[in-house]
C-alpha cells in the first residue's frame, strides 16, 4: 500500500468525527492533515503542498465553513476540490463545492468520494 502524495485536509471541530474521519482514511493508505475550524485550516493550507481534497464541515466556531470556502478563493488553492461533511444538507446553500456528504458518516460514502478525487491507494 502506497501512501498518496498530497494530503487530504480534514477540517472538523468534533473530535471525534475528525479522528475517526482522519484514522479511516489513513487506514486506507491516505495521507490526512486535520484542523478544528476554518482559521486552522487556511493556516494548513498555507503551509502544505497542495491538497488532493478538503473535507469540510459547515458548523465550527471561529470560522465557519461558508466563510472558509469564501476566503479560500483568495489563496494558492482555490481551486482545491471542497467536499462539505454535514448533518446541515439542507443549509448547505450555494457554497461553492464539489459535493455533499452527510452526517452520521457512512464510511463506504467517504471513501467512494476520497477514492473519486484522490485515486485509489490500496489496490482496490
Amino acid at each position: 500500500m502506497t501512501t498518496v502524495e498530497y494530503p487530504i485536509l480534514v477540517v472538523e471541530d468534533d473530535d471525534g468525527i475528525r479522528q475517526l474521519m482522519q484514522l479511516f482514511l489513513e487506514i486506507e493508505g491516505y495521507r490526512v492533515i486535520t484542523a478544528t475550524n476554518g482559521q486552522e485550516g487556511l493556516e494548513a493550507l498555507s503551509t502544505a503542498p497542495d491538497k488532493c481534497l478538503i473535507l469540510l464541515d459547515l458548523m465550527m466556531p471561529v470560522m465557519n465553513g461558508w466563510e472558509f470556502v469564501d476566503a479560500l478563493q483568495t489563496t494558492r488553492h482555490a481551486d482545491a476540490p471542497v467536499v462539505v461533511v454535514t448533518a446541515y444538507a439542507d443549509q448547505v446553500g450555494d457554497i461553492r463545492c464539489n459535493g455533499v456528504l452527510g452526517k452520521p458518516i457512512e464510511l463506504d460514502a467517504l471513501l467512494e468520494t476520497v477514492r473519486k478525487w484522490c485515486g485509489s491507494r490500496n489496490g482496490t
